[in-house]
């Protein structure tokens, strides 16, 4: 998808509009030629830039301005008004910014400003020679990216063991896996921008071995690679189904494009398949399936889906969601073998599968670090900076845990945005700035034409709070404790959820005034 806009929507910009029909704060989204372009009003200041989302193209005027930059509706990327830079992640890539006349009491949006070139990084004693990451998921693409977005000219190493450059990983079980996205929008960035950026990318690499004294670390081909600083971002893999029959080729599990791939290639002929597991992502695969017409079981051990994260209601509105499409569960049981075609339950039914999908969680890939020396505790434990409790070692992603300022809380959250957030931080971090990673937790889930978005974390509750209609899909929750709201989940209220976002940063920024 572009940016462009054939159908011209909203007014003529080049044109101009009327300057007092632009309030102090207000959006107005228009076009100049086929470019759909927002505008956006800041006392005397008014900003012209691409009216969609970098990311997946949501549409801004949604969105919410915040001071000079403005939030995406969807998935609460966040750009700066002024430079169009992406400030923060999903959205990698910066807006197009326009030029903007005033001229007797009218705008008027004049060609694209040229995008403002990167400045080299200012380098003292201190900076590194060489960062190494290792993983090749959301942590550490977002790190080596933030890195030369910050004009370091030092070595960028990054060790994958997977076998294809970084991928959108949400896109494996939504769109791509439903055959309504083509492969080519998975790649997070094409091949020839690892080499023109000069981040050397291996593929297919594993580490076996972290020699903190030396700065070195050790590969599964002999070979050894020396850091200055180092980036764990090693990830989660998931947790394995360990009954009879689980090894067999038409049961997978999904994490990587190449498991991805493998199971839109058993789709092609399945006509039945069983998810084990009613989680975000196996209800999400369970979806993409029923995409391709092919009859969809959901077996988990859970009463209702997702009542552990998303509480009983969200839990009930997601299963009946599901039906409506033709899912057919079976809660409150498990898989004990799988004997060929045939999925034997606890309940002693039997259900036939040409496809079995399991997504029964993931756990993190800690045994790196721990071999190391570094201190984990249910993850790689590390403080607001990222930093792990190793000199020149930091973590991001998944295998995290960290001070959450909102909760007042060690905790670690296995979400992509999550993951992006962390590699961009650790990675000003690891060029000295020490800055503190406080953003607040987001992430989203998509079954069929329903979004539901989630910011916050909170792992216990006493109450929630529902306002609107669930059933409707007009809906924001309030997952409380005491009198405090540690999340906000919502169908349909965008604007709800960016403004939920907003009130937990400002109540982070008091608290750390206060501490002040």
């Amino acid at each position: 998808m572009s940016a462009g806009n054939s159908h011209h929507a909203g007014p003529d910009l080049a044109a101009g509009v009327v300057l007092a029909d632009l309030p102090d704060g207000g959006k107005l989204a228009g076009h100049v030629g086929d470019h759909a372009v927002l505008l956006v009003r800041r006392g005397s200041d008014v900003f012209a830039v691409d009216a969609l989302c970098t990311h997946y193209h949501g549409p801004l005027a949604e969105g919410l301005v915040v001071g000079d930059t403005v939030r995406c509706p969807w998935h609460h990327a966040c750009f700066d008004l002024r430079t169009g830079e992406a400030l923060r992640a999903p959205a990698l890539s910066p807006l197009a910014c326009w030029s903007v006349e005033q001229r007797d009491g009218r705008l008027f949006v004049r060609g694209q400003r040229a995008q403002s070139e990167i400045q080299p990084f200012e380098s003292s004693a201190e900076t590194p020679a060489r960062i190494v990451i290792v993983g090749g998921g959301a942590a550490g693409f977002a790190a080596a990216e933030r890195l030369r977005r910050e004009g370091y000219q030092g070595d960028v190493v990054m060790l994958s063991n997977d076998d294809a450059a970084p991928v959108d990983r949400p896109n494996l079980s939504k769109d791509y896996l439903a055959g309504a996205a083509p492969e080519d929008w998975v790649p997070l960035r094409p091949e020839s921008y690892y080499a023109q950026n000069g981040i050397d990318l291996r593929l297919q690499t594993e580490v076996v071995h972290i020699d903190p004294l030396a700065r070195e670390i050790g590969l599964a081909d002999g070979g050894r690679q020396s850091y200055d600083r180092l980036l764990l971002a090693t990830g989660a893999e998931p947790v394995r189904l360990m009954i009879p029959g689980a090894d067999q080729p038409h049961v997978r599990s999904l994490r990587s494009l190449a498991d991805c791939r493998a199971i839109i290639e058993r789709a092609i002929d399945a006509r039945r398949a069983v998810i084990v597991g009613a989680s975000f992502i196996g209800l999400e695969v369970a979806a993409a399936l029923r995409a391709r017409d092919i009859e969809v079981h959901v077996v988990a051990p859970d009463k209702r889906p997702m009542e552990r994260v998303l509480g009983a209601q969200i839990g009930d509105f997601v299963r009946a969601l599901h039906e409506q499409h033709g899912v057919i569960f079976h809660l409150e049981e498990t898989v004990t073998a799988i004997d060929g075609r045939r999925v034997l339950l606890s309940g002693g039914g039997t259900l036939e599968a040409d496809l079995v999908v399991v997504g029964i969680g993931v756990k993190p890939r800690t045994e790196l670090a721990e071999a190391a020396g570094i201190r984990v505790e249910r993850g790689v434990l590390v403080n607001e900076y990222l930093e792990t409790s190793l000199p020149g070692i930091f973590a991001a992603g998944d295998i995290a845990r960290w001070p959450d300022p909102h909760t007042g809380e060690i905790i670690r959250v296995e979400h992509w945005v999550v993951a992006q957030r962390q590699g961009q931080t650790a990675a000003v971090n690891m060029l000295g700035r020490r800055e503190k990673y406080t953003a607040v937790p987001f992430f989203w889930t998509q079954h069929y034409d329903v979004p539901i978005n989630y910011v916050g974390h909170a792992e216990q509750w006493d109450r929630i709070i529902v306002e609107g209609d669930i059933g409707a899909r007009d809906c924001l929750l309030h997952f409380n404790r005491g009198n405090r709201t540690l999340a906000v989940a919502s169908i349909f209220r965008d604007l709800n959820s960016l403004q939920a976002e907003v009130e937990m940063e400002q109540r982070i920024a008091a608290t750390a005034d206060q501490l002040k």
